[in-house]
């Protein structure tokens, strides 16, 4: 065998796994624009009924802009090897993103108590299976920060580090986005 074509042992490829986040990415957007038509697609039939969205919905989408910018800011610091200013961004964030999700199921009491329910009119299911669908992105989305976290008190390299940091940064940022899509469009087409 050829020395040229070997790669070495301790050489680290995380290619793939970021291939295969990036099919998720876009498996799920795909997931998000089959929903959102069929909310058009049925709300064109008729017998929609028209609601305010629950105010804490705006809470939630400042929470999760701003949860993209401290991921933003401790994706840099890993890249600079600062580890405890990493870290320290990195817990803000995962604090922001269980944020969104309180505020969401505090946003879904809010509904209830409007009389707004899950088995209700068609354009309620709709909000229920939309937020809901995206809150358990943003779970996964979690379980991806504390994998990033794990790896700042370990003793992984600094391109293992950096790898887990940017993997999680393209999935949040995605569900950053896809929340802010979903907030003006529910808001547009209510």
């Amino acid at each position: 065998m050829n020395a040229e074509n070997t790669i070495p042992s301790n050489t680290f490829n995380g290619q793939p796994k970021k291939f295969v986040t990036w099919l998720f990415v876009l498996s799920s957007l795909m997931c998000f624009a089959g929903l959102t038509s069929a909310y058009i697609v049925r709300k064109a039939e008729g017998n929609w009924k028209i609601f305010d969205l629950p105010q804490t919905f705006y809470y939630t989408t400042a929470l999760i802009i701003l949860s993209s910018i401290t991921l933003h800011i401790s994706l840099t610091n890993t890249k600079k090897g600062q580890v405890a200013k990493q870290k320290n961004f990195l817990i803000l964030t995962i604090l922001l993103g269980l944020g969104f999700l309180i505020g969401q199921y505090i946003a879904w009491k809010e509904l209830v108590a409007n009389g707004i329910f899950f088995s209700g009119n068609p354009a309620e299911s709709f909000l229920y299976v939309i937020s809901g669908f995206h809150a358990f992105h943003i779970i996964a989305g979690l379980l991806l920060l504390l994998y990033a976290l794990a790896g700042t008190s370990s003793k992984i390299n600094q391109t293992k580090n950096i790898f887990r940091m940017e993997i999680s940064a393209i999935f949040w940022h995605f569900i950053d986005i896809l929340w802010i899509y979903l907030f003006v469009f529910l808001l547009i087409n209510r």
